[in-house]
């Protein structure tokens, strides 16, 4: 069987601006920028979960990405979030999820339930 790798693909007006978001707020590292840092392509990664950030100021169209932690890793990542001061919100998307939006928008939604239909006492 073969693997299938995945990497999504987040539209961005701004790709430094999105970097700093990415990487100071979120925690991401940045993998890889084209043009030597210069370019509008980039790639950020953090634990497993890797996202390219594409400059294109003719996209105007939104991303939803669900990122699944552990219970463990969603009890970090909200000490995370209010260390940082990283704006979130609980919302719902047929469970509960923290939904953080990036300054263009795209929606990275975590949820509060794992697969098992667990849901997380850090809520």
């Amino acid at each position: 069987m073969h693997r299938w790798y995945s990497r999504p693909v987040l539209f961005v007006s701004d790709v430094n601006r999105a970097l700093h978001f990415y990487v100071d707020m979120l925690g991401f590292e940045k993998a890889w920028h084209e043009g030597d840092g210069q370019g509008k392509v980039c790639q950020v990664a953090r634990a497993g979960c890797e996202i390219i950030l594409c400059e294109d100021a003719g996209r105007s169209d939104k991303a939803r990405l669900f990122v699944e932690l552990t219970r463990d890793g969603i009890v970090d990542f909200k000490r995370e979030m209010a260390e940082r001061s990283i704006p979130g919100k609980n919302s719902w998307w047929g469970y509960d999820v923290i939904q953080i939006d990036d300054p263009d928008g795209n929606e990275l939604l975590f949820p509060l339930t794992q697969n098992g239909g667990e849901t997380s006492d850090a809520a």
